[in-house]
């Protein structure tokens, strides 16, 4: 990589989010990586069934270049938010497959063709749906940074394990403690704001 490259500075931010997403899936049960865990019905596996789409649409259609998988979630009948979670029967194993080889296609995409290239977003509006690969790749990287952090967030919630990557916390402490005080300060501090000072 060299960082005056646009393409590999693209890739690269992109890279360390879909790894991020992957990486939250990690010794979790199968349960764990499919339950709701907002009253939205956000996800583990979800986020990575939508990502993958997102990339072969991006990435892929928009620029006459279909990658040729299957995405049912996505045809005109499927249920509405049908790419937002897993069903029974597709396995971990397939939709991070997907989501693999959406990567793979996405980044020929990336290398094939100039940055100034412009695609249509084959889902906005006529006359509205002109993109150029730079900016089609950023929307994916700020889509795909988006989703890393609910994955963020979904797995603290499910077993307290954070970070950005694996062997990079980027959190102050590790001391339960700590944690404890730190967040009896802020709860204290938004009561105040709030009124609700006891």
């Amino acid at each position: 990589m060299t960082e005056s490259d646009p393409k590999d500075i693209l890739r690269l931010y992109l890279q360390t989010a879909r790894d991020a997403l992957v990486w939250k899936l990690e010794g979790l049960s199968e349960y764990d990586i499919r339950r709701p865990l907002t009253p939205t019905g956000t996800n583990l596996l979800g986020l990575l069934k939508h990502t993958a789409s997102i990339e072969l649409g991006y990435l892929g259609d928009t620029f006459g270049r279909p990658s040729g998988e299957a995405l049912p979630w996505l045809a005109e009948a499927a249920e509405t938010n049908a790419d937002m979670w897993a069903t029974a029967d597709e396995s971990r194993e397939d939709i991070v497959g997907l989501y693999r080889r959406a990567w793979a296609h996405s980044d020929a995409t990336i290398e094939a063709l100039p940055l100034d290239t412009v695609g249509k977003v084959p889902w906005w509006p006529d006359g509205k749906d002109d993109v150029t690969l730079q900016h089609a790749a950023v929307r994916v990287i700020a889509d795909t940074h988006r989703h890393a952090g609910h994955a963020d967030i979904l797995r603290e919630l499910i077993d307290g394990e954070v970070g950005m990557n694996d062997g990079n916390d980027s959190l102050p402490s590790n001391d339960p403690a700590w944690w404890e005080e730190y967040r009896g300060r802020v709860e204290k501090a938004a009561r105040e704001a709030g009124g609700k000072d006891d």
